[in-house]
């Protein structure tokens, strides 16, 4: 090139460059419909070869949408529990390995802590907190009653009314219990969206002063809650079937419950890591520990809960690349397996194109493109159908699944890797052959 653009005007350079790109773009163009032709000859035989393919592939979509669809709602539960939240309990929330015989000799945490603790420089309120639920299912283990109206497996809640100043609980209807309501155990309760609706199908508005049964005893209701964001699963929200009530009444309604979970909020978001060192020196000093004894408890803020979900979704993603690379290995294997028993059934018409003047490159390419065309056929299968499993899961299940580009591009791009690096060979295979002993095959 470098010599015809000394013999030639440079304008005449141009259109030869042009003219050698459609030729490669031509050639590039005809091997492809060439390996297409060959995958419609053998529609059976080719099905079967890319189904590992169309399976890893499937698998990468699928699992990646869920993951992405997963990670929208934590972190979005995460930024609602708010940056400066310190949470206090007895062991830590959540272990990924097994958890040691010293937690549960743990004793629980005092609900009175909560006033020394609101009492630091650095801490804004603090409230103690007690559920009665199933913590492994999500969902409560009471039934609410009115009349004829019932409602089922609610989350039961104590705090103090301090609670609404460390979480932003919308009230629909209604009021928060106060000071006096907690001082008095009065019973008295604030519905959750879904509970409300249940319970007063009617007129929610109407249900404030009314009376439900809770365990047989009667509460007064004096307010209903806004409803909460989607859930993590992407159904119903368990937090929206929920009855809040002072802490002291549920105390009064569950003696033998004692374990506590302390809220604390911090006076400045910039300023939590001083909150978190002195809540750690008063429960220190409340559990009576020396310097030389370890916590036996636990603190932890929303930073915690985002690098918990990063460790769990990071194994989730290992998993689901060790699943999706079976899949493509055995696709690997047969692509491999399919374009050897193609170079042996074409072994003559690769003679006949030796003889004609065909070089190795022009027969490594041709095969080498069939193996990736292959490959891309099936990724491209597996994205449309990882892609409509995706939106099945979205639009249909309500569940979350959220599609991401970055994967269906990078499952395109592995579907490409695998047709080279199990191309590789049987189009070397094919190059290497000797046109003589080719045109005498039989």
């Amino acid at each position: 090139m470098a010599t015809l653009g000394k013999t030639l005007p440079q304008t005449a350079v141009l259109p030869v460059r042009s003219l050698i790109r459609k030729e490669g773009a031509l050639k590039l163009h005809g091997e492809v419909l060439l390996a297409l032709d060959t995958l419609r000859k053998n529609p059976l035989r080719s099905g079967l070869t890319i189904l590992g393919i169309v399976i890893g592939i499937t698998t990468v979509i699928t699992v990646s949408a869920m993951i992405n669809g997963l990670n929208d709602n934590v972190l979005a539960g995460i930024r609602e529990l708010g940056s400066d939240t310190i949470i206090a309990y007895r062991f830590p929330w959540a272990s990924l390995s097994r958890p040691p015989s010293e937690w549960f000799t743990r004793k629980e945490l005092q609900p009175e802590w909560a006033e020394d603790l609101a009492k630091l420089p650095h801490i804004a309120a603090a409230s103690p907190s007690m559920r009665i639920f199933m913590p492994q299912f999500g969902s409560g283990t009471a039934d609410l009653r009115r009349g004829v109206y019932r409602a089922k497996n609610v989350i039961l809640q104590g705090n103090s009314p301090s609670i609404g100043r460390i979480f932003d609980l919308k009230i629909e209807y209604g009021r928060m219990f106060n000071e006096t309501d907690a001082d008095h155990h009065m019973p008295v309760v604030l519905l959750g969206y879904d509970t409300a609706r249940i319970l007063f199908p009617e007129s929610v508005a109407d249900s404030i002063g009314k009376e439900v049964i809770i365990n047989g005893q009667l509460f007064s209701v004096i307010g209903t809650c806004e409803k909460r964001k989607q859930g993590i699963s992407g159904g119903s929200n368990p937090e929206d079937n929920i009855a809040m009530m002072p802490v002291t009444t549920l105390r009064k309604l569950y003696p033998n419950q004692k374990d506590y979970v302390i809220f604390a909020k911090a006076s400045d978001p910039a300023q939590v890591g001083q909150a978190v060192e002195e809540m750690r020196d008063l429960l220190r000093r409340k559990r009576r520990l020396s310097n030389d004894k370890p916590d036996d408890f636990a603190l932890f803020t929303s930073d915690y809960f985002l690098d918990l979900w990063n460790k769990i979704s990071g194994l989730i993603f290992i998993l689901m690349f060790a699943v999706a690379s079976v899949g493509l290995i055995v696709g690997g294997i047969g692509v491999m397996n399919i374009m050897l028993v193609s170079v042996t059934e074409r072994t003559r018409e690769i003679g006949v194109r030796k003889a004609i003047g065909a070089k190795r490159g022009n027969i490594l390419s041709q095969f080498l493109i069939e193996a990736v065309t292959l490959s891309a056929v099936g990724g491209v299968i597996g994205v449309l159908f990882g892609s409509g499993l995706s939106l099945l899961m979205r639009y249909g299940l309500r569940m979350p699944a959220v599609l991401s580009l970055f994967w269906i591009a990078t499952a395109l791009i592995m579907c490409a890797l695998i047709g080279i690096v199990f191309g590789v060979y049987p189009a070397w295979k094919a190059a290497r052959l000797d046109p003589v002993e080719a045109l005498r095959y039989e």
